[in-house]
């Protein structure tokens, strides 16, 4: 009997079928299995914590009221149709690896492979992303005696590194543990939000606007340098699909995933067009950091109203809800390589379980250990802000690869049928097409401007050539690792076994 493969886990594919010849029996000798101990609310905080970074904040704020129409825009054109992608994807493969499942079911092998590569890959420069922006922001605790530290590397250095070590060895230690890390995130990123809220308010009250708002003030600018800026927020959108890729570790994920990804989707939305509205209700758009915008805006109004205890509590706060992202993207993004080391495509080690554990601890080593080498790659040649725009693009360029295959597949399984349980794109078949169209051509425009370079970055070439080579490099060494993986299978099919 055929054995049916929209059904099954990557770990019984590996244990069970072939493909073009190339055996794909599980690299590990024992059986494995994952606790499922991710609940529904855990999992509204997990999309939480990975969709909403309130770095974005910042950014959007910058750019004036004109954001709040480009969130709409993104939003509409972009995660909704990634949102209804997840959902009918994840639904119909509720299996470890999330997007590498996807793409392998409807594309092949390679496409699987290159697919989770490169989304892994992607956050190897966004893990430095977060953690500089957690850095700018810290240095509110100590106030302006701290201040000093802004443009000094060494400690946007030191301060990254030990931030990925403290998530890389929770997420070492078990789901159960680091599960608690990102869920105090996600508690965390909502308080400054409300506290900018708050303040924005009374500050509004008492002393008006430090934006001014007209009409022309929100009509969109279609200039390149804005076209960038329409690219990093689709980005901002990033984060539904990573709970997919624990799928085995959540409780019935069938319908659990669905339903907390239209809760999360609605308080994603929020945070970022409320929260965009109420920093610049604080701070004048011109003078919004890109980088600490958000705290930037609680010091003001806590200043006008003498909250100043409220500066360093906010801070605080903003770091550690970084910190639980970084923690939430490392324990999700390792199970793509978990998997690729199931079918022999990485070496085996990486489809190992720690023995006491339980998690893919070579994975997740590994991911974080490069990203420690990002973080120093990132500073090379370049100021602080520099390298945080070069980390930017690079992550925006891998990260959407694999979605250009989320929204292929999502047009395959179309011609495929229906498992009973599975939650469908609303409309059926003739709105997934559409989304499916949507989401691509969004996905495809967004990746070629953030090769683009910021306007203000001094070095154009030296920017442009950094992004496009580390990306070509990061690509070209998946298609060496997946021929190489490949070759090790076909070995192992054609040797004899033992005696």
């Amino acid at each position: 009997m055929e054995i049916d493969r929209a059904v099954q886990s990557p770990q019984t594919l590996a244990a069970s079928g072939a493909r073009d010849g190339v055996s794909t029996e599980a690299a590990t000798t024992h059986t494995i299995r994952h606790a499922r101990v991710i609940g529904f609310a855990d999992l509204i905080l997990f999309y939480l914590v990975t969709s909403v970074s309130l770095r974005w904040l910042a950014t959007a704020a910058a750019a004036g009221p004109s954001s709040i129409v480009v969130w709409v825009i993104v939003w509409a054109v972009f995660y909704v149709p990634f949102a209804l992608a997840v959902l009918e994807l994840s639904s119909r493969l509720p299996n470890e690896g999330g997007l590498y499942v996807w793409s392998k079911h409807a594309f092949g092998d390679f496409a699987g492979f290159i697919s989770a590569w490169t989304y892994w890959t992607s956050n190897l420069p966004y893990f430095p992303t977060l953690l500089y922006f957690a850095a700018s922001n810290a240095l509110f605790m100590g106030g302006p005696r701290w201040q000093w530290l802004a443009s000094n590397r060494l400690y946007f250095l030191g301060f990254s590194i030990l931030g990925l070590i403290f998530p890389t060895v929770l997420n070492v230690l078990g789901v159960n543990l680091g599960k608690w890390l990102n869920n105090l995130g996600a508690i965390a990123m909502w308080i400054p939000v409300i506290v900018v809220i708050a303040l924005g308010l009374v500050s509004w009250h008492n002393f008006g606007s430090a934006t001014h708002f007209t009409d022309a003030s929100f009509v969109p600018s279609f200039q390149i340098k804005d076209l960038l800026f329409w690219s990093s927020l689709a980005f901002a959108f990033v984060g539904c699909e990573a709970p997919s890729f624990m799928a085995e570790e959540i409780k019935n994920p069938r319908r659990n995933i669905p339903r907390a990804l239209i809760a999360g989707g609605a308080m994603i939305t929020l945070v970022y067009i409320v929260g965009t509205v109420f920093v610049l209700l604080a701070v004048p758009s011109r003078e919004v950091n890109e980088i600490q915008g958000l705290i930037q805006a609680i010091t003001v109004s806590a200043r006008h109203l003498n909250l100043l205890w409220l500066i360093p509590v906010c801070a605080f706060l903003i770091a550690l809800s970084n910190l639980g992202t970084s923690g939430a993207y490392l324990g999700a993004t390792a199970r793509l390589p978990f998997v690729a080391g199931i079918d022999r495509y990485l070496p085996a080690a990486f489809g190992r379980l720690h023995p006491r554990f339980k998690t893919p601890d070579v994975a997740i080593w590994t991911q974080g250990l490069v990203a420690m080498l990002f973080v120093v790659l990132g500073q090379a040649g370049t100021s602080v802000k520099g390298a945080y725009d070069v980390l930017v693009s690079m992550g925006i360029i891998t990260n959407f690869i694999p979605f250009l295959f989320v929204f292929a597949a999502l047009i395959v399984v179309q011609r495929q049928p229906t498992a009973p349980g599975v939650v469908r794109v609303p409309g059926g078949k003739p709105v997934a097409m559409a989304v499916a169209i949507v989401g691509f051509a969004t996905t495809a425009f967004a990746l070629v401007l953030a090769a683009l370079p910021s306007p203000d970055d001094p070095d154009k070439f030296l920017a442009v050539g950094k992004v496009i080579g580390l990306t070509a490099i990061l690509i070209g060494l998946g298609v060496l690792l997946y021929w190489n993986g490949r070759k090790r299978a076909v070995a192992a099919v054609s040797s004899p076994p033992d005696p």
